[in-house]
């Protein structure tokens, strides 16, 4: 019932989340430098857009990695106190507590000999006195930290390897579909698609029409 028990590379390396973060972060990284090449038309101004779409990058790497350590330590204090109910309460009562627990795919399953077995595993438990937060939590933070940023930061790289500010929109733009497509391709086959690049195109199309909505914008 703690989820300090849970691998911290199972979580940190969860396809779903992580393939989701990435994909958040690479539309902010194409919508921000879009908005930003939009402001600065006919200025050339491509170290403004660069160094202000990499400050976009890490403050969204370093948001994500918050929320990581805000989601770990709730989830974990729920299951601590949930713990406690469970431990003090009568067997009948118990046994209800963690059959509350289960999403309705697992409950169709679970019975009362394996719901019991768990009130026994969990009773004979020790107690556990580790703080909330541990150093795979804040190791695993960085990790995403680290994900993210290296996940958007090609985005913005074609501004370090041209000062034609359309040229480089233009390669960004590029770069940000090719890296959709693999995130959906990616998505697909965890999810067991048959056809995963169908998957990869529909991400694609995602981020062709947001490119195409910061073009009509002036972009």
């Amino acid at each position: 019932m703690d989820n300090a028990t849970t691998d911290k590379g199972e979580r940190l390396l969860d396809p779903v989340d992580r393939v989701s973060e990435i994909l958040f972060g690479l539309i902010m990284a194409v919508t921000i430098i879009g908005a930003l090449s939009i402001a600065a038309a006919g200025r050339s101004e491509v170290r403004t857009i660069l160094f202000a779409a990499l400050g976009c990058i890490l403050a969204w790497g370093l948001v994500d990695a918050v929320m990581y350590l805000v989601r770990t330590l709730t989830e974990r204090t729920r299951n601590r106190i949930l713990a406690k109910r469970i431990i003090g309460a009568d067997a009948e009562t118990a046994r209800h507590l963690i059959a509350s627990t289960f999403p309705d795919h697992v409950a169709a399953i679970t019975g009362p000999n394996e719901i019991e077995g768990m009130r026994q595993r969990l009773l004979a438990l020790p107690a556990s006195d580790r703080p909330a937060l541990g150093r795979d939590d804040y190791l695993g933070a960085i990790g995403i930290f680290l994900l993210v940023v290296a996940a958007t930061f090609p985005v913005a790289a074609p501004f370090l390897l041209t000062n034609d500010t359309v040229l480089a929109m233009r390669l960004s733009q590029i770069v940000a579909l090719l890296m959709l497509f693999a995130a959906g391709f990616a998505l697909g086959r965890h999810a067991g698609h048959r056809h995963p690049c169908r998957t990869g195109l529909a991400m694609t199309t995602l981020g062709a029409l947001l490119i195409a909505a910061v073009k009509a914008l002036g972009g």
